[in-house]
Parts: C-alpha cells; sequence; structure tokens
C-alpha cells in the first residue's frame, strides 16, 4: 500500500510545502510540556503550555517558515547545589505549530506555572476572478 500524499491528488495544485510542514511538525511532537489549544472567539485562539520553574528569560517565542515556535531552556545551577533527591529535571524544550495563511501573534503572557500566546485569524474576503480566453 503506498503513501498517500497531497501531492497525489491531481486537483490539489502547490501544497508541497504544507505538506513539508505536516511532516516536520509530526517529528517534532513530544509530550512535554503539556499544552492546551482554546478558542476565544470566532477568529481568536489561546495556546497555553505548562511551563512551571521556567522564568520569562528562560522562554523564547519565534515564527519560522509560517511555524510558531516556542523554546524553553533553564539554566541548569545542579553544580552550585547539593540535591538529595533530584525528581524535578532542569530539561529543555521544544513546541512548534503550524500557522495558516492570516494567522497572526497576539500577545504572550506568563502567569502561575502557564504560558499563554494569543492568535488570531483574519479572514480574507472572497475574490472572483474572471480569465479572458484569447485565441492561440
Amino acid at each position: 500500500m503506498s503513501k498517500l500524499t497531497l501531492g497525489s491528488y491531481p486537483h490539489m495544485l502547490g501544497f508541497e510545502q504544507l505538506e513539508r510542514l505536516l511532516e516536520r511538525t509530526a517529528k517534532t511532537s513530544e509530550g512535554y510540556p503539556p499544552f492546551n489549544i482554546e478558542q476565544t472567539s470566532e477568529s481568536a485562539y489561546r495556546i497555553t503550555l505548562a511551563v512551571a520553574g521556567f522564568s520569562e528569560s528562560d522562554l523564547s517565542i519565534t515564527v519560522e517558515d509560517r511555524q510558531l515556535v516556542i523554546r524553553g531552556r533553564q539554566r541548569d545551577d545542579s553544580a552550585e547545589r547539593i540535591f538529595l533527591h533530584r525528581g524535578i529535571a532542569a530539561r529543555q524544550f521544544q513546541r512548534s505549530f503550524v500557522l495558516a495563511d492570516g494567522v497572526e501573534i497576539g500577545e504572550a503572557i506568563i502567569e502561575n506555572g502557564l504560558l499563554h500566546v494569543d492568535l488570531t485569524i483574519s479572514r480574507p474576503e472572497t475574490v472572483v476572478q474572471t480569465i479572458q480566453i484569447r485565441k492561440g
């Protein structure tokens, strides 16, 4: 059985980049940190990540090639401290979310160990274009 790709559908033209984005995102999806995605209005969403132990300076949020990328890296100060038990690791992470055209990043807020990233979607107007046919 062969794998179906967007390119194997003859009526879907120019979606090769979307397919690459989906494959890349599927490869980087792990379970940490856990997150929620909620719809906050007709044209707005909020991504919330559980980032307990991370400060604002430990986190970075970028948009790279139509992907929202959230990274966390805690400073490892274990050399300065003596642990009798270490159950909380200084763990780094990277979470990626593929963005559709028209999605804009709003503000990012960290509170009570949760990072909230607000997104808005601008719906493009429907455009009808008539193509003239000429004799060859």
